[in-house]
């Protein structure tokens, strides 16, 4: 069974904002909230430290998530930049609590990514899952010393925005530029060498971004727009700009993402058809732009604000992303090929890019 490393999990927006004890099994997890109505995806979450563990994700990135809103912005989120730092540095402690019961470690730096390989594939069951600090949306970002902050906390990556307009750019579903705040802040994640996200920046972010920014950058968890015609997946020439520019694009497995005309609490996965191979068009895709296999990987975003309601039918657990092996086998990917998906794209990228 291979190693897969997946850019992009939102474990402790679960642990806090979901109340959810990803220590348990994951009937357990949906046990708990049997009854209960307040989220669309309770009782179906798909991710626990076991169900990674049984599906040999050994590494993955995980976030750190809480979104600033101006009194007419209508998405949820926080009320002050104020409470969106302190909410993150509430999910920070819940890392700091399951690194000190042996569940996580965190890597910081190449030594320690590669000492967790190692320890990882000689006895998985008995090392912790390794992660690796995003922010996602950079809101909570008050000042640039919050920033170094976060660095010295072992922040790897950030994007600058989620949904919405932000405090330093646009995100999914507006429509703007960074301004003189996100270019402050995108020199300083140059100046750190921080992995910088393109993930949910909005077309002119993006650009804007692409125009003035040349540290190391990937899209931790964004599928094709041609496939699914909407401003959150990449299009052709931004999925071209990445690939000059030596970036990885992870996959999400969100439904809406993965086919067009998803229709949330209404589109069904199996009436509708969505299966795990429906991804392997978006990987495809971007293959034959790139004219091989080496800047796809695995951001399933599983248990990013939805569960089994809305990703493929053959889903049960997170651990069902194995599947995918034979898949891609069967489209004629080599082994070689998707080991690269599974994790070596990735860990090339880190390797190159974090701290010595």
């Amino acid at each position: 069974m291979k190693l897969i490393f997946d850019a992009h999990l939102d474990l402790s927006m679960n642990a806090l904002e979901w109340n959810r004890d990803f220590r348990k099994e994951i009937n357990q997890i949906r046990a708990l909230e049997v009854g209960m109505t307040d989220l669309p995806d309770r009782g179906k979450g798909v991710v626990s430290f076991p169900a990674m563990r049984k599906g040999n994700i050994g590494l993955c990135t995980a976030t750190l998530i809480a979104r600033f809103v101006k009194p007419d912005n209508k998405l949820p989120g926080w009320n002050s930049p104020e409470q969106a730092w302190a909410q993150t540095q509430g999910q920070l402690a819940w890392y700091r609590a399951m690194e000190a019961e042996g569940q996580l470690v965190q890597i910081n730096n190449k030594n320690q990514l590669e000492t967790h390989l190692v320890a990882w594939e000689q006895e998985a069951s008995q090392t912790p899952i390794g992660y690796l600090l995003s922010l996602e949306g950079a809101d909570s970002i008050l000042s640039i010393d919050h920033l170094n902050k976060m660095y010295d906390e072992g922040l790897r990556a950030i994007g600058p925005a989620h949904y919405g307009p932000g405090t330093y750019a646009f995100g999914t579903d507006s429509t703007g530029g960074i301004g003189q705040k996100g270019k402050m802040l995108l020199k300083e994640i140059a100046a750190l060498n921080l992995i910088l996200d393109v993930t949910h920046l909005c077309d002119q972010s993006f650009w804007d971004t692409m125009g003035v920014y040349n540290g190391p950058l990937w899209a931790s968890h964004s599928n094709v727009r041609s496939l699914v015609p909407n401003e959150r997946q990449l299009n052709d020439d931004q999925i071209r700009e990445l690939l000059g520019r030596n970036a990885v694009i992870g996959m999400a497995f969100d439904a809406w993402m993965m086919i067009p005309e998803w229709k949330r609490g209404i589109t069904n996965p199996k009436t509708s058809g969505l299966h795990l191979e429906i991804i392997v068009n978006h990987i495809d895709h971007i293959c034959q732009l790139a004219g091989n296999a080496d800047h796809v990987m695995i951001g399933s975003d599983l248990d990013g604000g939805f569960g089994k309601e809305q990703c493929p039918v053959d889903i049960d657990t997170i651990a069902d992303l194995q599947k995918l092996d034979s898949i891609l086998q069967r489209r004629g990917y080599s082994e070689n090929d998707i080991e690269n998906i599974f994790n070596k794209n990735g860990l090339r990228f880190l390797l190159k890019n974090l701290p010595a």
